[in-house]
């Protein structure tokens, strides 16, 4: 189980491209978006489009009463350098009014500075703020193995963005999926179909929390 962790925090170092947000003129419209900022577990790496936990998040937008449209705007192999290089284009061409972002994780499993890695972040989460977005931040974790003063100022790092920010934050994106073998892909690394929905119902508290009440 304990191999199975590790390999399954391998997020998508291994697996470059994924979707993102095209290039183009500004969209226009009067429905607001929500926009996902992550990496491979937001891509939906191996699984249909149609059954990853981003997808889901709009059916149950629309359960709830929010008319937001999600656009996913993660890319396999996205670092917080990545998302912080790309913020500003997703801004202006979606003006989203809510972002979520799940970074970090390839930051640490490549052994990056925690420090560069908070700099990042705290980047991507006033620069949303201040286009006017609310912002949730999904946390990581990474393998024991990197050691416990990397890890804890690692993991320490969402905490304290999210307490600088004022954002609302979960601890472990990946709770009750990264060590059960049922919920993971053949490969050891990626969630499959079936662990979607955990990962809706873990992000789901801070993103409702993000966002305006519904009329």
């Amino acid at each position: 189980m304990r191999i199975l962790f590790t390999q399954a925090v391998l997020v998508l170092l291994l697996f470059p491209g994924g979707p993102a947000v095209a290039d183009g003129p500004p969209e226009q419209g009067d429905t607001p978006v929500l926009v996902v900022l992550g990496d491979s577990l937001s891509a939906g790496y191996g699984i249909d489009v149609d059954q990853s936990w981003t997808s889901l998040l709009q059916l149950r937008l629309a359960e709830q009463g929010y008319e937001h449209r999600v656009v996913n705007a993660s890319i396999s192999g996205e670092t917080t350098e990545g998302g912080r290089t790309r913020i500003d284009g997703i801004i202006e061409r979606l003006a989203p009014s809510v972002v979520v972002v799940e970074l970090g994780g390839n930051d640490g499993l490549r052994g990056l500075p925690p420090e560069r890695t908070r700099e990042n972040l705290l980047t991507i989460v006033n620069r949303s703020q201040a286009a006017g977005a609310r912002v949730a931040l999904l946390g990581i974790r990474i393998p024991p193995n990197y050691g416990p003063r990397y890890t804890r100022a690692f993991e320490g790092t969402f905490r304290e963005v999210a307490a600088e920010a004022g954002i609302p934050w979960i601890e472990f994106f990946m709770d009750g999926v990264a060590l059960d073998e049922t919920l993971m892909q053949s490969d050891g690394i990626h969630p499959n179909a079936a662990a979607q929905p955990i990962l809706l119902d873990n992000a789901w508290p801070v993103i409702s929390e993000a966002m305006e009440p519904p009329d």
